[in-house]
């Protein structure tokens, strides 16, 4: 499959300040700019940008960000399921998985996460995908907003629903592993029959067996 990339912008203002939202974000562009020292929900800063700039660089890879100035404040990834994961065992070009969500505390609750989600499916080639999304308990901000878990997941359904993800049933054991978890996707609009028939198919290994 031949990665297509449309860049995309919009500018919003929260919190005082005047945010672009863009991508997919080149990787040598993405490297000059500053991480915010709030962005550490999967590791400190500095490792998580570095681990943003790889994604970029990866043919199917792509990275939207908030900025303000050069300073990055919140991003979403899109790239291939990690081949250590049941979603990758398929081996569909088609399937992308948005691998994380991250939106610093100093500008919250100001609508960024549905903003970076807009612009990432504004181009026309996400329609030849399927987008999941794998939500673990485990990974939300439970103490920085207050919220419990389902409060939590409340929160990422109407984000992720505002671009038309849904949930959609697994009998992947991680994910059942807690009633807040879940899977959610996005199906394109020109996905083929067949990659549907190979989603379902991952969605329940081993459906059969007692």
């Amino acid at each position: 499959m031949i990665h297509k990339k449309q860049f995309h912008w919009k500018r919003m203002s929260v919190a005082d300040r005047e945010l672009i939202i863009e991508g997919p974000v080149e990787p040598a562009r993405l490297a000059s700019y500053r991480f915010d020292d709030g962005l550490k929900a999967f590791r400190v800063p500095e490792e998580q940008h570095q681990a943003l700039v790889e994604i970029a660089e990866l043919p199917e890879g792509r990275i939207i960000i908030a900025r303000d100035g050069d300073l990055v404040l919140g991003y979403i990834t899109l790239l291939y399921p990690d081949p250590l994961e049941r979603w990758s065992e398929a081996k569909m070009e088609d399937l992308l998985e948005l691998g994380a969500i991250e939106v610093s505390h100093k500008i919250r609750a100001g609508g960024v996460g549905k903003a970076l989600l807009e612009v990432a499916f504004r181009d026309d080639a996400m329609e030849d995908y399927i987008v999941i999304t794998t939500e673990y308990y485990w990974h939300w901000d439970l103490k920085g907003t207050g919220l419990d878990v389902w409060g939590y997941r409340k929160i990422m359904e109407k984000i992720m629903g505002s671009v038309d993800m849904i949930w959609v049933a697994t009998n992947d054991p991680e994910i059942c592993s807690h009633p807040a978890n879940c899977l959610m996707a996005r199906i394109g609009k020109r996905v083929p029959q067949e990659s549907l028939i190979a989603f379902d198919n991952v969605r329940f290994q081993n459906r059969f067996m007692y």
